[in-house]
């Protein structure tokens, strides 16, 4: 598999999940807002936290139409309009977190931004929507920074082409992140399968950008299945206006999130089997071996009824079960103690 670095953290297999804080336009057009959602994202473990970079007149037609928000009919046009992130902003909040040393990141919806936003960033992502868009792709990957593309809302031959167009710039650092478009996605639609499918497939990183509101399961499933990057929208406060509080994690949830996949981490371990150190005592107390059960001169032969496979406990261990078949018949070399264990040179 391919293999990259953001900033100084490897993303790929066998090594630790690349977990994005998604504060998304949940700044609320506020710079402290802003900015208290990185000091959220770096309190909970985060290794990375992601605006969306967007003007509105180059995200929708000016005629889209109405969203039903707040039970008020609001012009999409301006409610986009109103989640911008200001320009000005960017060198602010990219210096923020890279003095408290955390990976600033923005997703980019047209090459204007791109080339905004590239000083500031140490990687790039293209969002759902954008994954068709191959200009876009190709204009951002020239960039020679890791790109990460959600792929929401697409076909696979879309998925496909997008990959193609990066690889077209010869551009060898990309990120597939499965994900379903669907505000808060339910379970049932989160589809984490795809995860391994698309390693098959592409032989790349592959990570899991959830829209679920529940904190735990689809991110957990998604790290013990082998995403080596999660994104996850966070907020300061469900109960904010907006339209992507209320499926957002709360920072206390974020933080647990984060422990959670650190410790199944943990627990996926190596896939390698073998006796462990941590096992070492019990394979010695309780792994079964060959023992005398009464005592045994020397010249008598070994029968099943002066040896058997059994438990050693505090005694030292005899050889494996897998010679019982061989020790029984031969003569014992040396007379041997009731619980003894039967070595090897002992018959």
């Amino acid at each position: 598999m391919q293999t990259f670095k953001i900033g100084e953290k490897k993303v790929g297999n066998n090594e630790p999940c690349f977990i994005i804080a998604e504060a998304g336009s949940n700044h609320n057009g506020r710079l402290d807002h802003a900015k208290k959602l990185i000091d959220e994202a770096i309190k909970a473990g985060a290794d990375a936290v992601k605006f969306q970079l967007f003007k509105a007149e180059k995200l929708y037609v000016k005629e889209a139409g109405y969203a039903d928000y707040l039970k008020d009919s609001t012009s999409i046009f301006q409610l986009i309009k109103d989640m911008e992130l200001p320009e000005e902003w960017l060198g602010e909040l990219a210096t923020y977190c890279d003095k408290r040393d955390i990976c600033f990141l923005a997703s980019v919806f047209d090459e204007e931004s791109a080339d905004l936003l590239d000083p500031y960033v140490k990687a790039h992502k293209i969002a759902s929507y954008e994954c068709n868009h191959v200009p876009l792709i190709k204009h951002v990957a020239r960039k020679n920074k890791p790109i990460l593309i959600s792929t929401g809302a697409s076909e696979i031959d879309e998925i496909k082409e997008a990959v193609d167009a990066v690889g077209s710039t010869h551009n060898k650092k990309l990120a597939l992140l499965q994900c379903t478009a669907k505000y808060p996605a339910p379970l049932t639609a989160i589809n984490v399968n795809v995860i391994p499918r698309f390693k098959k497939m592409f032989n790349i990183p592959i990570g899991f950008s959830d829209h679920s509101r529940e904190p735990f399961v689809a991110p957990l499933t998604a790290v013990a299945i082998g995403a080596n990057i999660l994104e996850k929208h966070f907020t300061l406060d469900n109960s904010l206006p907006g339209p992507d509080h209320k499926f957002a994690l709360e920072p206390n949830e974020l933080k647990q999130m984060i422990t959670y996949i650190r410790d199944v981490e943990q627990v996926l371990g190596s896939d390698i089997k073998a006796v462990i150190p941590e096992e070492r005592e019990l394979y010695e107390f309780a792994k079964r071996a060959i023992h005398a059960v009464r005592a045994i001169k020397k010249d008598d032969t070994f029968t099943e009824d002066n040896i058997a496979i059994l438990r050693p406990g505090k005694i030292k261990r005899g050889v494996a079960p897998n010679r019982f078949e061989q020790i029984l018949g031969k003569k014992a070399k040396r007379a041997i103690q009731p619980c003894e264990g039967i070595k090897e040179g002992d018959f």
